[in-house]
Formats: C-alpha cells, sequence, structure tokens
C-alpha cells in the first residue's frame, strides 16, 4: 500500500508533521458526496443536504489503556479505532460517512509502524465506505494515543435516541455478546506465559472468535439497514461498549422506564460457553459486564415482533417494563436479579462508574 522505499526504520522527523500527514493519507480516495474537501486544508468542507442531520462523535484509545501493543498488532488497532466510532453512529440509526484521525506517537515508532496503523484505518474506511477527511499528528512522551471522530448523517425522523423506549416495548441485541472481553482475558494469558516463557508458542487456535472480536470488532451497520428493509424503527438504540448491564441502564435511565432481561434469552457463542467454563468463569456475569462487543441494543414496539421473528442477526432478550418495577435480570431458576453497571469504566480501575 505504501511505497516507503527505505530500509530499515524511518524515522517521522524525516518528514515532519504535514510530510508524515500527506504520505499517510496520499491513497485515502473521497467517496461521499458529502464531502466537498477532504485532507489538505485548514478544514474539511461537508454539503450539507435539507430534511438531514449531522452526528458528530469521538473517541480516543489511549495505549496502557485501552490497548496492549505487545499483542494488539498496528493494522488491527488502526482498524478498531474507526470501528468503536463507526458503532456509536450506527446506534443512533444513521449512516457514517466520514471520519478525521490524531494521533500522538513517541519517537519509537518510525514511519513503517504508522503506515501500518493507517493501513488499518484504510481498510475500516474501504470496508464501511466512509472517507477520511482530516485530523492531526503530534508528539507524545508516553506511547501512542489515537482519537477518531466519527461524522454521520440521517433523516431527522430516522435518528433514535436513548430516550425513547416505553413500557411492553421488546429489548432485542443483535449478534451474541461477552465474546471480546472473553477474547482479551485469552491474550491477557498468553502474554504472561510469555512473559515467563519467551520461547513458548501461543495456540491461540482454540479461541479463534473470541480473539477476533476483541482484536478485528465490526460495527453493526448491517443491523441499521436490515431494520429499514423490515420497516421496524426501534424506540431507543445503544451499541454495547461498556457492557449490556451498562448499556440497559442507560436506556432505562434515559427513557425513565424499567426492565426484564431474560438470562435464557441473551446469545451467547459456543467458543464462548466453553471458554468460561475452562477459565472458571460464570458466563451470564461476563456477558452482562464484558463490553466491546459493538453489537446494537435496542428496543422495538411489541407490535413489530413478527417483522423481526427468527431473524438469525436478532434476539428478543426481554421487555421494557413501568420504572416503578427497577431494571432486572430474571435468572434460569426464575429469581428476580436487580441488574447493577460493572461494565468497563475507563476512569476508575475498580468499579463502573
Amino acid at each position: 500500500m505504501f511505497d516507503n522505499k527505505s530500509q530499515g526504520r524511518q524515522p517521522v522527523s524525516e518528514l515532519g508533521e504535514f510530510g508524515l500527514i500527506k504520505h499517510l493519507t496520499k491513497h485515502f480516495k473521497i467517496k461521499q458526496q458529502t464531502t466537498a474537501k477532504g485532507v489538505g486544508d485548514d478544514a474539511a468542507v461537508l454539503n450539507q443536504e435539507t430534511g438531514y442531520q449531522t452526528l458528530l462523535t469521538t473517541d480516543m484509545l489511549v495505549e496502557g489503556v485501552h490497548f496492549d501493543l505487545s499483542y494488539m498488532p498496528l493494522k488491527h488497532l488502526g482498524y478498531k479505532a474507526v470501528i468503536v466510532n463507526l458503532s456509536d453512529v450506527y446506534a443512533m440509526n444513521a449512516n457514517a460517512e466520514q471520519i478525521t484521525v490524531s494521533i500522538a506517537i513517541s519517537n519509537r515508532f518510525p514511519i513503517e509502524a504508522v503506515e501500518e496503523l493507517y493501513a488499518g484505518i484504510k481498510t475500516a474506511c474501504e470496508m464501511y465506505n466512509v472517507d477520511l477527511v482530516g485530523g492531526d499528528t503530534t508528539s507524545s512522551t508516553s506511547g501512542l494515543i489515537i482519537s477518531i471522530t466519527a461524522i454521520g448523517k440521517a433523516k431527522a425522523e430516522d435518528v433514535v435516541y436513548r430516550n425513547g423506549a416505553k413500557p411492553n416495548d421488546l429489548v432485542v441485541v443483535s449478534g451474541d455478546i461477552g465474546a471480546a472481553y472473553l477474547g482479551l482475558q485469552v491474550l491477557e494469558r498468553e502474554k504472561q506465559v510469555f512473559l515467563v516463557n519467551p520461547k513458548a508458542q501461543p495456540d491461540l487456535e482454540p479461541y479463534s472468535y473470541l480473539v477476533e472480536r476483541q482484536l478485528k470488532p465490526e460495527a453493526r451497520k448491517d443491523v441499521v439497514e436490515l431494520l429499514k428493509g423490515l420497516g421496524v424503527k426501534p424506540t431507543s438504540m445503544i451499541d454495547i461498549s461498556d457492557g449490556l448491564s451498562s448499556e440497559i441502564l442507560h436506556i432505562c435511565d434515559q427513557s425513565k422506564v424499567g426492565c426484564k432481561i431474560f438470562e435464557e434469552r441473551i446469545p451467547l457463542d459456543p467458543q464462548f460457553i466453553s471458554t468460561c467454563e475452562e477459565f472458571k468463569l460464570e458466563a451470564t456475569t461476563i456477558a452482562m459486564s464484558g463490553g466491546e462487543d459493538y453489537e446494537l441494543l435496542f428496543t422495538i414496539p411489541i407490535e413489530d415482533h413478527d417483522k423481526i421473528k427468527g431473524n438469525p442477526h436478532l434476539t428478543v432478550i426481554g421487555h421494557i417494563a413501568d420504572v416503578s418495577e427497577g431494571v432486572n435480570l430474571i435468572t434460569r431458576a426464575n429469581a428476580q436479579v436487580p441488574i447493577i453497571a460493572k461494565g468497563w469504566n475507563n476512569l476508575s480501575a475498580d468499579e463502573e462508574e
């Protein structure tokens, strides 16, 4: 992809900030009609369409907090950094069209390493049909920091917020959950083995799905398109980045409702179940609190049940109740347990806010 002809490691300082940006972005092509001007000026220029709304979201990933380069390839990191932002746009029932990328890098990263990062970003842009339209680069004294802003578009009447759930709405989740967190546990275990014995070769084949969910997640643009095709507009929606428990509490808090989630209905991959048994972890706890699945959690009117019934991408896991009933998990033993947030909180190592 990149035509760097140098041998060995080329310092970033040889190109400078603007030279580096030009070098890294020259292979990105404009695809969206709303992109009037991308990289190369003081600001990107985007066209507006009457009746549409623009959505903006941003996420920052910090080395040592959000990722560990001992097992996260830079190309995968670039891809994932885009995905986590696009997922937020799709969680508003919108279409992502542009991104900006800002990075802070230390002098331990040569140009070849930054090229790998941008190769992953470019792959994500191509897969999800979004344009890179700007960003920034600067130096860092504490490793790699990457911040991406995603820009999306939707008709005003199509945008879905977290505050629209109503009693008797069905609670639906896409895909399966919990696998990304368990993939992280597998990678962390193998890292510890390597630190003790650097000659040890990890065998990740039995955990391939879990590791892929951690290192190369996908945003559920397809679910947004599927729902539109089925004629279903969610009443509320959120993506599962911090864990199912945290996300359903966000919806219930902002919608001023309660809900019941049924343990037996939570979709779990067979590899996830067997690995939980191996690690002696309780599968439901991991599924509720794991995070980084980037699946969509949403509510729909009960009248729309027949439209999604039997769809392999969607699972009804519960229903919305009156706020007085609280937010509860109904166990397989038919016990009612209050749901509390135990998902990822990047400002605290101990507990969710």
